[in-house]
């Protein structure tokens, strides 16, 4: 004895929504900059992701990258007061700035 199966029902597409970027998590969240910070920074009020690229610009236009080790940051007098005066990583960077950072 056969057993018949039935045909599946024909779906439609689910429709496609555009997602918006950018809006919302930490580029939403505004801190307040300590004044050392503020300084390299040019801003009072920047999110943490804002913070990171002005000082990389920072960073960039003074050569304070090491030469040997692109990973390693050795700061300047102006840097040194943010980051500390020794050479640091370049991943430990986000984690010393945060005691720079306020909720607004």
């Amino acid at each position: 004895m056969a057993v018949k199966r039935k045909k599946a029902a024909k779906r439609k597409p689910a429709k496609k929504t555009k997602r918006k970027g950018g809006g919302g998590g930490l580029t939403k969240l505004q801190y307040s900059l300590s004044p050392e910070l503020a300084e390299i920074c040019g801003t009072k009020k920047a999110s943490r992701p804002q913070v990171v690229k002005k000082l990389w610009a920072y960073i960039k236009a003074k050569k304070l990258q090491d030469s040997k080790n692109r990973r390693m940051i050795n700061p300047d007098k102006k840097l040194g007061e943010v980051l500390g005066n020794r050479q640091i990583s370049m991943l430990k960077m986000a984690g010393a700035i945060s005691k720079h950072l306020k909720k607004a």
